[in-house]
């Protein structure tokens, strides 16, 4: 340490007070953590494609040297007055005087009792952004000091050390107090320009605005890491810990230190992509099975590319669109230099049942080249999943004899971290918040900048959402990561927008004049159908050899205006000699009540989002028992259920009804008819029949449907669904049919609905833009300032944040008990005092919009409900912060204006009291 004058080796970066000890770290030992760091994660964490990417911005040497400046000089802020005046975060006023008066002893000048009047005006990330524009660094490497703490600035702080001086220098016109602070500012400036291999500032590049933000966030990891004293909070692990404040900085050996820290912290493996063998079928190698011939054609097709971008996947249910995409990864991963994977889905329950198939693949991986690999899975129920939870902690696995391939999880990568584990399974919305200014979003857009990207059921986003996931397909195309889109039924107007927004992202606008690709491209109605970007040239495969092994199914569509009585009345004589009959519907209050009106004596099985998560999941697996693929089938079962029914249920009706829907919607449902065509059919069902309720006349359909779906939308399904469907050719048509605007023309009395139609669609369009990042800046000498400034409006609790993304209403999710004069129960009659409390905090379900209209109002009356559990509940790690409903000895609540009951069989529901 001695390369450093006694200024520098006087400053502190951390200090607090342990049992006793008074403890800190010099400002240069934390100066070089990170650089150590920085380094070592550029050179052995960021994927081969991440490197790549940010060393053509410049040249690998170049960007060596930057990265490594960056590391050293990130918190050269806290080289000021107003840091080193800081006082301890527990108030130990003898540590802040000890370290003051080292200053002092030090060189700097009358400093003892210094007070700063501004101080909180220069913090140290936006200090340090400001000091080193003051020596000439180009302001796209500023800003990425200025933003490692989370947040850029929302302007160049050229007026910062005009304006608060004495923040810097101690004092505002003192020169002989102001000299020993400009000289040490200087020294670790100077210090960082030449341990990185500069000569002066000029020799640092200037960034485009993708690469600042992927070094932004990998500099805040760096921070984090650095920052970390011990592995998991365990003290035998240390990582980079304080010293105390005896211990003399010379006793320090850096590079030991740092070798202990990332020895202890790597627990992963990297994983270098194969070839995927096309000499054998890798369907079997990785899945057991022969490549259907569709599913050869693709992986063929994309092991041709060598710029490969976007991958559209539109065929039909039941293909294995699944598989096609996991072994897509392991080809696209190796091209473009990818070293992990991002599976993305609709719901939390489509995302615990992928979480299952990832995993699997992901051991395969492992085992292929025996080394360790963490997951992770982004949704909220996942500590209550019970594949991700049996896996082993990663810390473990290394300490132990096991097995040699082992797939873990890695407690570090938590929290705002999840996103940086190498492969993560998690609802859509953590790809969309790619595109919410919100702080730390630098993180995000490093652990998507690593991995192929999969995003599932692409038609189920609504205009709200695609907004969001255009902004985020453009930022992955600068990125250049390759991204697999899955669906069976995909407006072309849709696919197209997904494509363009990705060249626009990768090439900027000028992508126009440079795309080579097939004259129809955007209206391409073949089916199935691969849409694949290798660089600038689209290919669309259309043809696929032998396809026909999946049989053609006619269904006989009819619609029916009954009232709910006879409607039930004929599916019950339709089902006398036995079948299994589905019947689909918009909400859950409707689903509740025809259940409620099927006899006793007929079995049942209602699913939909009001039940407890226990309940649901119990019901799921009874489903899948049932008429699942391999499932024990019944002589007879009604299944009612919402939307849940549609996505990724691999279940089989011999009738199916359903409520009009959006077309796409509708065939995904009709995907679940007579899906398994090895089953022997009841007598009446050999011909699939598929029967739409809620129509009451054309352009007429009930409150129910249209409070849920556009009107226009249902009116342009209405008129082009006929009686007769052909699975799969006609799906691609009938689809566009609906969603391409050419065809209003046809649809009579339409104008009005359109209107409608089209106004919502513009408002919600107009809605997100005031959340969003802007698109991608791919002009030299874009920087990252202002780039998550709001201006319009806030996005604060993890509710609101799922609200921005999504466009719902805010709702609560409750624990449900039953509370008695005998005590309180789980709802299943367990007492509460006999179950533990990660137990309880799985009773949980979302409250119906309506009852929560007024959020604080009932969070008021949540809360005095949850009081008497409080005391028990508030130091719990998994029942902290929970509300709670009581129910009564026959499960019922009131909560405000609304009577609520809960039965196992029907799940939540809900009535306004009179």
């Amino acid at each position: 340490m001695s390369e450093f004058s006694r200024l520098a080796q006087s400053l502190w970066a951390k200090k607090r007070s342990d049992d006793g000890q008074r403890l800190y770290l010099p400002l240069v030992v934390h100066l070089k953590d990170c650089e150590n760091t920085i380094s070592w994660l550029f050179n052995h964490w960021l994927s081969d494609g991440q490197r790549r990417q940010l060393s053509e911005a410049t040249s690998e040497a170049d960007m060596q040297k930057l990265v490594k400046f960056l590391g050293f000089t990130h918190d050269v802020g806290k080289a000021s007055a107003a840091f080193q005046t800081k006082p301890a975060y527990n108030g130990d006023e003898q540590l802040d005087q000890l370290l003051i008066e080292r200053l002092v002893q030090n060189g700097f000048k009358s400093f003892d009792g210094i007070r700063l009047h501004h101080r909180d005006q220069s913090p140290h990330a936006l200090a340090g952004e400001a000091i080193l524009e003051s020596f000439g660094v180009n302001k796209t490497v500023g800003a990425i000091i200025g933003a490692h703490h989370g947040k850029p600035a929302s302007k160049v702080p050229n007026d910062q050390i005009i304006y608060y001086t004495a923040n810097y220098y101690q004092s505002d016109n003192d020169t002989d107090i102001q000299a020993p602070w400009r000289q040490v500012q200087r020294e670790l400036v100077e210090y960082g320009l030449h341990t990185a291999g500069y000569r002066d500032v000029t020799e640092i590049p200037t960034l485009n605005q993708p690469e600042a933000v992927i070094l932004t966030g990998l500099l805040i990891m760096a921070d984090w890491l650095a920052s970390s004293e011990f592995m998991d909070g365990d003290r035998t692990k240390p990582l980079f810990p304080l010293i105390e404040t005896t211990q003399s900085m010379i006793t320090i050996d850096l590079q030991a230190r740092f070798q202990r820290a990332i020895t202890t912290w790597q627990l992963d493996d990297e994983w270098i992509p194969a070839q995927v063998d096309q000499m054998s079928d890798p369907y079997q190698v990785r899945f057991g099975f022969h490549a259907r011939p569709v599913q050869a054609a693709i992986t063929r097709a994309l092991d041709a590319t060598t710029d490969p971008g976007m991958a559209i996947i539109e065929a039909p249910m039941g293909i294995g669109k699944t598989e096609i995409a996991l072994i897509a990864v392991e080809q696209l991963a190796r091209i473009t230099g990818r070293d992990g994977l991002y599976m993305g889905l609709p719901t939390q329950a489509t995302t615990s049942a992928m979480f299952a198939r990832v995993n699997d693949w992901l051991k395969r991986v492992a085992a292929d080249q025996t080394i360790h690999l963490s997951i992770e899975e982004l949704q909220g129920k996942s500590p209550f999943d019970r594949v991700y939870t049996s896996l082993p902690k990663a810390s473990n696995i290394n300490a132990t004899e096991e097995a040699a391939a082992a797939v873990t999880v890695n407690d570090w990568f938590s929290g705002k971290k999840s996103i940086l584990t190498k492969f993560v399974v998690g609802t859509i919305d953590n790809l969309l918040l790619m595109g919410l200014k919100q702080k730390h979003l630098f993180l995000r857009h490093l652990g998507f900048s690593d991995k192929v990207v999969v995003i599932d059921e692409a038609h189920a986003y609504d205009e709200f959402m695609d907004a969001y996931l255009v902004r985020a397909v453009e930022w992955l195309g600068a990125y250049h990561v390759p991204v697999v889109i899955l669906s069976a039924t995909l407006p072309k107007i849709k696919r197209n927008r997904l494509l363009t927004a990705y060249l626009e992202g990768k090439y900027g606008k000028n992508y126009k004049k440079l795309l080579v690709a097939p004259p129809d491209w955007e209206d391409t109605q073949a089916y199935p159908l691969l849409s694949v970007l290798d660089g600038l040239k689209l290919k669309q495969l259309t043809h696929f050899e032998g396809q026909s092994d999946q049989i053609p199914v006619t269904l006989d569509v009819q619609r029916i205006n009954q009232d709910d009585q006879a409607l039930i009345a004929a599916l019950l004589q339709q089902l006398s000699e036995g079948g299994v009959a589905g019947v689909i519907v918009n909400t859950v209050k409707r689903a509740q009540a025809l259940a409620a009106l099927i006899p006793n004596d007929v079995p049942l099985m209602v699913l939909h989002s009001a039940f407890l998560a226990p309940d649901r999941a119990r019901q799921e697996a009874e489903l899948q028992a049932a008429i699942g693929k391999d499932g024990k089938r019944p002589e007879k079962l009604i299944v009612i259920g919402t939307q849940v029914l549609e996505q990724s249920l691999d279940i089989d009706f011999d009738i199916l009804y359903t409520d009009i829907a959006p077309m796409d919607l509708i065939l995904q449902r009709a995907g679940r008819l007579q899906r398994h065509q090895t089953i022997q059919r009841p007598r009446g069902f050999q011909r699939p029949q598929l029967k739409i309720m809620s129509i009451n006349g054309f352009g007429d359909y009930e409150n129910h449907t249209e409070d849920i779906y556009s009107k226009y939308l249902l009116m342009k399904t209405d008129y082009f669904l006929k009686s007769h469907i052909e699975l799969p050719d006609d799906i691609s048509k009938l689809v566009q049919q609906v969603y391409d605007t050419t065809t209003d023309a046809q649809v009579p009395n339409i104008a009005e609905a359109k209107a409608s139609f089209v106004n919502k669609v513009e408002q919600k369009q107009y809605k997100a833009s005031q959340y969003q990042v802007d698109k991608p800046a791919l002009q030299q000498g874009q920087s990252i300032i202002d780039w998550l400034t709001r201006r319009h409006t806030t996005v604060a609790t993890d509710q609101q944040v799922a609200a921005a993304v999504r466009d719902i209403k805010e709702t609560l999710e409750v624990i449900l008990l039953q509370h008695t004069d005998e005590g309180d129960f789980l709802l299943d009659g367990r007492s509460l005092d006999k179950v533990s409390s990660k137990e309880i905090a799985q009773q949980t379900l979302r409250l119906p919009a309506a009852v929560t209209e007024n959020v604080n109002k009932t969070v008021q009356q949540l809360e005095k409900m949850t009081w008497p559990y409080h005391a028990q509940w508030q130091d719990d790690v998994w029942l902290r912060g929970a509300l709670v409903l009581p129910l009564d000895q026959d499960l019922n609540a009131r909560l405000d204006k609304w009577h609520l009951s809960y039965s196992a069989q029907a799940g939540l529901s809900y009535s306004e009291e009179e």
